[in-house]
């Protein structure tokens, strides 16, 4: 951020200040996240609040850079005067700028870690606040000639950890399966590895792509290819039904990740240092507006749940 933007960033805080403090009432207390009600002050449906001029900086999530880019596009069409610049480079490079003071908001696809918790409150910014902002099912991908179906959770381990290396082995045609993963600052990559793999390594023949639409790519022109990643990039691929060892496969369709029956759901965030304040409060309410959440759905992701699901974490 240069000079001018910190000076411009510094006064909307200023200018704001009111606002922030109010704000605080709306924040439950566990684990930082926030999850005030679609009603709250400046969440109106329209998107017509009057919100501050200025400039915000997002950066992060890879997962979420087409959605956080037709957000900035939408709320500065509805708020001349204002300026949102979306980035990508993953979760932890969103991260990795808002403890360095290089972003205003992080887009991120998996909670902070602790570690992460911890730095930013060192470096006196603040403890950090995620506000879920929409819904994502991490799908598993392979080619849309593979004869496979559906993958339980272990088989899905092995493959990964390069246990299971042949789709003979799983059922189908007797040639190699070629793996195609995030790179290590992808929150995609540390969802997977946490909640897949039980943080085990993957296997070291898996292939790392610096996004999901390139791991898509990557499968769409590999029969033999398999790779995961958000369920709004599956377009030229085939999604496999996905279950626990012995259960039923389920589908990642919006009621599956809203009722928690398809085991790869999760929430995608926006994270700041602090509560969201000036022109970050205004934003992230838009975001959770009716307005916002529109364009989730219309991206490929799944809106934020009705209240009784909006539960924290």
């Amino acid at each position: 951020m240069s000079p001018e933007d910190n000076v411009s960033h510094r006064n909307s805080i200023a200018i704001s200040l009111g606002v922030a403090l109010a704000s605080l009432a709306l924040f439950a207390c566990g684990g930082g996240h926030r999850d005030p009600a679609p009603g709250a002050p400046g969440a109106g449906g329209s998107g017509s609040t009057q919100a501050r001029g200025g400039t915000l900086t997002v950066k992060g999530s890879d997962t979420m850079v087409i959605l956080g880019q037709r957000w900035a596009e939408r709320y500065m069409q509805l708020h001349p005067g204002t300026t949102v610049q979306v980035s990508g480079g993953g979760s932890g490079t969103g991260i990795a700028a808002l403890l360095n003071g290089t972003t205003d908001v992080a887009n991120a696809s998996r909670p902070l870690k602790a570690s992460e918790r911890t730095q930013l409150a060192a470096r006196g910014h603040g403890a950090a606040v995620e506000t879920r902002v929409a819904l994502d099912a991490l799908a598993v991908y392979v080619h849309e000639s593979n004869t496979l179906a559906r993958i339980d959770l272990e088989q899905l381990r092995r493959v990964f950890k390069g246990e299971v290396t042949n789709w003979s082995q799983l059922g189908g045609p007797d040639r190699p399966i070629i793996l195609y993963s995030r790179e290590n600052n992808s929150g995609t990559y540390a969802y997977f590895k946490e909640h897949v793999l039980d943080n085990a390594d993957f296997a070291t023949n898996a292939q790392t792509l610096p996004g999901t639409a390139a791991v898509i790519n990557a499968v769409s022109h590999d029969p033999n290819g398999i790779g995961y990643g958000g369920i709004a990039y599956g377009s030229g691929v085939k999604h496999l039904r996905l279950g626990a060892s012995g259960a039923d496969a389920i589908e990642p369709t919006m009621e599956n990740a809203v009722s928690g029956r398809y085991p790869l759901a999760r929430f995608l965030f926006m994270v700041t240092a602090g509560p969201p304040a000036g022109l970050a409060h205004d934003y992230i309410e838009w975001i959770r507006s009716p307005a916002g959440q529109e364009l989730v759905e219309s991206v490929g992701y799944y809106p934020l749940p009705h209240e009784g699901a909006r539960a924290q974490r």
